[in-house]
């Protein structure tokens, strides 16, 4: 895997970008082998629950996340993702819900697991305690509240299955 990034990968990605994501490198301790790309105008919350797997095999500098803009994570319960996780522009991952008797605390839940291969479209939400399957898609707009499959196309709100894919 590149150490470097390339002056057209620079000019791709922006100097918001890259600064951004060598504060978060420097600040939460994540690993640089790590593809961990996260466009400036994205927000994370609890940074340090958040597990990406690494990518020793992969040949691009950053595989797991687009350097998409508006990126929100809450990573408050956890928020895993796997290899090869392509992320839209918008996209919100919230692992926690406020408390209904003290709206300053957060709930309890499981952490979000995206799996291997999974393409989350432009402004999914994906909610608490969530996992989302192996080669899947999320269609764009969509809000999961439920667990999704693997190798399926899935798109709405709420979310429901709209094909089987064949792998």
């Amino acid at each position: 895997m590149k150490n470097k990034l390339s002056f057209k990968e620079l000019r791709t990605i922006g100097l918001g970008t890259v600064l951004v994501n060598f504060i978060i490198q420097k600040i939460f301790r994540v690993n640089s082998r790590v593809p961990f790309m996260v466009h400036f105008t994205s927000r994370i919350a609890m940074a340090q629950n958040i597990n990406i797997e690494d990518h020793k095999e992969s040949n691009t500098v950053y595989s797991s996340f687009a350097s998409s803009n508006g990126l929100y994570l809450n990573a408050t319960n956890g928020i895993n993702i796997a290899k090869n996780v392509m992320i839209a522009s918008g996209v919100k991952i919230i692992s926690a819900n406020h408390d209904f008797k003290n709206r300053n605390k957060h709930t309890k839940s499981d952490c979000i697991n995206i799996e291997e291969n999974v393409w989350l479209g432009v402004n999914v939400i994906v909610l608490p305690g969530i996992t989302i399957g192996r080669n899947s898609i999320i269609g764009a707009g969509s809000v999961v509240t439920k667990n999704i499959p693997d190798n399926v196309i899935a798109g709405g709100n709420p979310t429901k299955i709209i094909k089987k894919i064949d792998v």
